[in-house]
């Protein structure tokens, strides 16, 4: 089957679950607001998007508790539909929970995880799922302190470490961002992780394919990293030009 055609199938197939029920944007009784949809999608600029984040982080270091709606409603809601506001590349780490960390509720980040927040084939296909069906305004690639993925991948580089099974594959896409770090001033671990963020915020931004270039050239889509620091709970946004 040629790609067009098969493109064409998969986006027909995801515009029949893709719009969300028509109650998806009311809030909870405890005053949660979800993200405001329009026509199955997200109806948020990337920067609303960016700064929705922002703000339920800014939220989350003072401690203040929120209630995204969980209940039997919200998952007959999602049953109709999902819409969500971004798509996050984040590691697997058990600390390090999206929802939470920037206070939102079920349905509202479309989240792909994996040691060390690289992009392989199946990740690429989940972003562009979800920037070219889910119609995502924003995708955000989000490394993190203490990440022993890319500790892993700086043990390879300086200490010519080696790891069973199919860990050593995993990590080598991290070895030049390991690489390309080293002579940065401040922590070598956290240079490292950065610069495994910003190598694949920019390939996501210099993407050959349509489905991620046409929106960000038009304004609809904008590709962001950041750092989460374990000690403190702040996520530090960079590379957002």
């Amino acid at each position: 089957m040629p790609t067009s055609t098969r493109r064409s199938t998969l986006f027909a197939a995801g515009a029949l679950t893709a719009a969300p029920a028509a109650a998806f944007a009311q809030g909870s009784a405890t005053g949660f607001e979800l993200a405001p949809t329009r026509d199955g999608k997200s109806a948020l600029t990337p920067d609303q998007a960016l700064e929705l984040l922002k703000k339920g982080n800014r939220e989350f270091l003072t401690d203040r508790p929120f209630a995204a709606p969980v209940g039997n409603r919200r998952r007959l809601e999602l049953a109709a539909g999902q819409a969500p506001f971004a798509a996050y590349v984040s590691c697997s780490d058990s600390r390090v929970p999206p929802e939470l960390l920037f206070g939102r509720g079920l349905g509202e980040l479309f989240i792909v995880r994996n040691a060390g927040n690289t992009v392989d084939t199946v990740a690429l296909g989940s972003i562009e799922f979800a920037v070219g069906v889910l119609g995502v305004p924003l995708v955000v690639v989000m490394g993190h302190e203490s990440c022993g993925a890319v500790k892993a991948a700086m043990d390879v580089v300086e200490k010519n470490a080696s790891f069973p099974g199919s860990i050593g594959r995993m990590i080598e896409p991290i070895v030049p961002a390991v690489l390309a770090s080293r002579g940065r001033p401040g922590d070598k671990l956290e240079q490292a992780t950065r610069a495994n963020v910003s190598r694949t915020v920019e390939r996501l931004r210099t993407a050959s394919e349509p489905i991620l270039l046409d929106p960000q050239r038009t304004g609809k889509l904008k590709v962001v990293g950041a750092y989460y620091d374990l000690d403190t709970g702040r996520v530090d946004f960079f590379d957002e030009t």
